[in-house]
Parts: structure tokens; C-alpha cells; sequence
């Protein structure tokens, strides 16, 4: 890391150079506040609250986007408190052991490039997941609770916007995995548990699923909606709109219906069953199957 020391004690600055510079990092020092307002970028500022009774504040203002931990002699409002306030990141109080030091140094780089990484992941899941659905989980909804969806992200939408809601995390496995069981019985009763994959399981490993996550708060995702799990509330979501992802592979009887519901305003029954394959009772009878009514 490139770091800037701000301390009117020479011998300290120093000290404190010589070790970060032999664990591999780079250091300048300032003495002054005047001095450490620079036009260069350091990944981390170390900044005394005591620099010969100057007012340090310009300093944690120039640097905002870099660490700052100040080196206190004492806690108090004035040397801990309002800078925390003003946009330092952490203090450390004097003297102090350069290993605690740098153990700060990387606990904070490391939160830094996490929170970049979550504020980015968060935004494109966001921007994946975005569905037109009235459905919504809310902390009114009895887990474990079923969602039977035709599409995976579908449910992944509901339950992320759910976490998003109430400020939730939760842990997510998908019941491919071979050892999902073993990762389920160690997740504790309390935590929020997302299954995926339910359509895929065994119905011999569906009732021991069902009776390792009673009473658990787990939400368990279907892609057939003709899944069954009794003792848990339900929720069928219908993908009547004809929209899905690009893609994906739709079945047969999901093809036909999605073509009706899409152009059957913009084909007549003749045009529309040509392009089908089937009759115009056939294409009468799939409206009357998949409950589509014919818009006028």
C-alpha cells in the first residue's frame, strides 16, 4: 500500500516508516498539515490528532477516499469521535505494536473492496432479476414457504427483493449439489435458507428434504408447477404475460402457449394455427387447457 504518515514527532514517523516500508509498502511522511495536503493518492492515511495543536480536519477532508486511521494519545470527542464523524475510517491509540496497525490496515482494505463488490453485485442482480410480478414475499408469509415458478428467475426476484426489503441475508444452495443435505443441517434454525432446484430431487430425498427444513425459515424454489410439499404454504406463480428470458428452453407446451398469448391479437385463428402446426380446434382446445382468453 502507499501510505502517508502525518506526525509532527520525527522519531515516530520515522519508526513507524522504517517497519511498514520493510513489510513491503510504501510511505511518505508529513509534519505538517500544510505538507501532508498533497496532489498525489495514497491508499492509506495515518494521521495524528496531535500535529503541534493544528487543525487536522483539512487533511481528512483532501483524503476522503483513502484509509484514515488516526493515532490517538487519548480518546476523546475531540482526538476519536468527530473525526470518526468527519470520514476517518478507524484510530489506534499510542503506542502502539506495528502488527495491530497493519492488521487494521488490511481489515479495512478488505471492507473497502468488499462493499465496491457488494454495491456491484447488488446492482446487476438487481438489474437481472428486475420482473413485472404482483407476487411479493413479505415477514407476514409462513416459511418454509413453496414458490412454484416456470422460470427460475422468477423466484430468484422474490426472494432477493424480499432480503432487500428487510434487510435480510440468507443462505443459498441449490439441491443439485451432491452434498445439499449436509449444507442444509449445518445452517443455523434462525438464518434465512434459499433452495433452488426442488423439481430435480429425488422423491425419496424430497421427503427427507421436507422434514430436515420444518419449522426452518426456508424458502423452496420448484420450476414445475405441479410440485407438491405437503405442510408448506404455497405460493404458484403463473407465467401467463408470454414474456421469458433469452435463452432459455422452453418445452413444447410452453412454446404453444407463449405464441398464443403473443400473437394471437396480431394473427387470425386461421394464420396463427398454420403457423402452429395444428388446427383451428386444436388452437380452440389449447386456449380452453391453458385457460388463455382471446382478446377482441
Amino acid at each position: 500500500m502507499k501510505i502517508l504518515i502525518v506526525e509532527s514527532e520525527v522519531y515516530l514517523a520515522q519508526s513507524i516508516s522504517a517497519k511498514l516500508t520493510e513489510l513491503g509498502h510504501m510511505c511518505e511522511s508529513a509534519g505538517t498539515v500544510k505538507d501532508a495536503i498533497k496532489d498525489e493518492e495514497f491508499d492509506a492515511i495515518l494521521l495524528s490528532t496531535n500535529i503541534s495543536g493544528q487543525n487536522f480536519y483539512p487533511v481528512i477532508d483532501h483524503y476522503k477516499n483513502s484509509i484514515i486511521i488516526l493515532m490517538v494519545s487519548y480518546v476523546s470527542n475531540d482526538t476519536v469521535s468527530s473525526p470518526l464523524k468527519a470520514g476517518a475510517n478507524d484510530y489506534i491509540l499510542k503506542p502502539f505494536m506495528i502488527e495491530e496497525l497493519v492488521r487494521k490496515l488490511d481489515h479495512l482494505q478488505d471492507y473497502i473492496i468488499f462493499k465496491k463488490e457488494n454495491a456491484t453485485y447488488k446492482s446487476y442482480i438487481n438489474h437481472v432479476l428486475k420482473q413485472n410480478t404482483q407476487h411479493k414475499i413479505t415477514n407476514k408469509s409462513t416459511l418454509p414457504l413453496l414458490i412454484k415458478a416456470t422460470y427460475q428467475k422468477v423466484s430468484d426476484a422474490l426472494v432477493f427483493n424480499f432480503a432487500r426489503d428487510y434487510n435480510e441475508s440468507f443462505s443459498f444452495i441449490s439441491l443439485d449439489d451432491s452434498d445439499a443435505i449436509a449444507q442444509i443441517k449445518k445452517i443455523n434454525d434462525k438464518e434465512l435458507i434459499y433452495l433452488i432446484n426442488y423439481q430435480n430431487v429425488k422423491n425419496t430425498d424430497k421427503t427427507k428434504i421436507l422434514s430436515l427444513i420444518k419449522g426452518k425459515r426456508v424458502i423452496l424454489s420448484s420450476t414445475s408447477l405441479n410440485e407438491q410439499a405437503d405442510g408448506l404454504e404455497i405460493l404458484e406463480i403463473k407465467n401467463d404475460n408470454g414474456v421469458f428470458e433469452k435463452g432459455d428452453i422452453l418445452t413444447i407446451e410452453n412454446y404453444v402457449k407463449y405464441i398464443i398469448v403473443k400473437y394471437q391479437a396480431k394473427f387470425p385463428d386461421t394464420e396463427l394455427s398454420k403457423k402452429l402446426g395444428i388446427s383451428r380446434k386444436s388452437l380452440w382446445e389449447k386456449r380452453k387447457k391453458y385457460g388463455i382468453s382471446k382478446k377482441k
